[in-house]
């Protein structure tokens, strides 16, 4: 990351200037607001983003300056803060605006980088899949669109001799320029993403035909996700103590007392998520919105103020995409370092919720035999009589119902099965009532 981004009465505090060739870039954090800002969270994304945080100082005021992000008189300190602790970035817990981040790189003689700049970069550098690349390309461009100005001001100044109605000096044209560059490559951006939506609503189709059960794992960043879906399904997804490891949503397979269901992984969900990353990562998030059932899954050794938020969080960025409604489990994750005291504890908070541990294994058994159960409450019991001919019907049956009961009868093959609501009707011309025994004999 080499671009940096932007809080009145406040707190400061510097650390020492780290010593390691890693640490080329050193950030002062900073927030402003009502609230005491915690900015822990903010120094984790600079880690992961290869960034050392060195200090960090907030200001509580109602809101943020307009126009400075820090009120006049907090930023003569702010000045002398980046000069203690040695820092050549600031980093700001917020979203600025271009004239925020502007006014604070003159003042301070630092680059600014903002939160959803970080998040963004992070993204960028995680993204692997052809479509993930694009969509983080798209949200970059969207992104510094607005921040194009100031960008050519060097020769802007060129044409200043020329005063006159209409004059443009050629620092002017650069930026119209690139600006409509940026809307073309915006538009083609948008135009190859619906192409590759497309794609994937056919694979989506194509499951539903299909009629596995669907899962999607949602969740904080960080939460153990990834982890989860490994103990699981016994896959070899990757896995690092990072945020944002998993950006491309990876769909493995897994069964249940013999019936097959799919498990998808998505997207970590995180406080204040820049809107632009709502809209670009469709990708990821839209298997939210299909799924047949969420595992919300919580991180149960965060302190309980933090999970509460955690919780909160999620549940935000599912109501904005549209998810809100879908059936979920809660997956409360991590707590084999819990004592017992606290997980007694979240139990008496969170009864309906299932405690596991990912990294151990432990009670991945039970969490399968919940999901098994939000399942089978959906499923439609009927007794079929499938003509020998029809061995393809069995087979896909076979795949559908799991376990299931069968005979072998003159007039064909007597199933009783428990099958899915939404695939009922394929097999309605073969349940065991008059005309259907009238057919099989026949």
């Amino acid at each position: 990351m080499d671009r940096g981004r932007n809080g009145r009465t406040g707190q400061s505090r510097y650390g020492t200037p780290p010593r390691t060739p890693r640490a080329r870039q050193r950030a002062l954090c900073i927030a402003a607001g009502p609230e005491e800002a915690d900015l822990s969270e903010l120094r984790e994304l600079l880690r992961t983003a290869g960034v050392a945080a060195v200090g960090e100082m907030t200001q509580r005021r109602p809101e943020p300056d307009p126009d400075r992000y820090f009120g006049k008189g907090k930023l003569t300190e702010l000045k002398e803060a980046v000069k203690a602790s040695d820092a050549n970035l600031i980093a700001c817990d917020d979203e600025l605006l271009p004239r925020q981040e502007r006014n604070l790189e003159q003042a301070i003689g630092v680059p600014v980088i903002d939160r959803t700049a970080i998040i963004l970069d992070i993204f960028a550098d995680h993204a692997h899949s052809a479509e993930g690349m694009l969509q983080v390309e798209l949200a970059q461009l969207e992104y510094n669109l607005a921040r194009m100005r100031g960008l050519w001001t060097h020769l802007e100044r060129l044409g200043a001799g020329n005063a006159g109605i209409g004059t443009r000096g050629p620092g002017e044209s650069q930026i119209e320029t690139d600006r409509r560059l940026a809307r073309d490559r915006i538009t083609t951006l948008r135009r190859r993403l619906d192409q590759a939506r497309g794609r994937r609503e056919v694979m989506r189709r194509e499951r539903e035909r299909a009629a596995l059960p669907t899962v999607a794992l949602a969740g904080y960043t960080n939460a153990g996700k990834s982890t989860l879906l490994n103990a699981l399904t016994g896959a070899e997804v990757g896995v690092r103590d990072r945020l944002f490891h998993t950006l491309d949503p990876t769909t493995r397979s897994f069964e249940i007392d013999g019936r097959s269901y799919l498990l998808t992984d998505t997207v970590g969900f995180i406080r204040k998520l820049p809107h632009q990353l709502v809209d670009a990562f469709g990708a990821t998030l839209e298997e939210a919105l299909g799924a047949d059932l969420l595992l919300h899954v919580a991180d149960a050794s965060a302190p309980e103020e933090e999970l509460r938020e955690m919780l909160d969080a999620v549940e935000s960025v599912l109501d904005e995409i549209g998810a809100g409604d879908r059936p979920r489990l809660l997956t409360l994750n991590k707590v084999d370092v819990l004592d017992a005291d606290r997980r007694r504890e979240l139990s008496f908070r969170f009864p309906d919720a299932v405690q596991v541990s990912a990294a151990t294994g432990e009670g991945v058994e039970e969490l399968m035999h919940a999901v098994e159960g939000r399942f089978l409450a959906t499923l439609r019991p009927m007794e079929l009589l499938l003509p020998y001919a029809e061995g393809g019907r069995l087979s896909e049956l076979h795949e559908l119902a799991g376990e299931m009961e069968r005979e072998d009868t003159a007039a064909g093959v007597v199933v009783r099965a428990r099958v899915p609501a939404t695939v009922a009707a394929r097999f309605e011309r073969f349940e065991l009532n008059g005309s259907a025994v009238a057919d099989g004999a026949g």
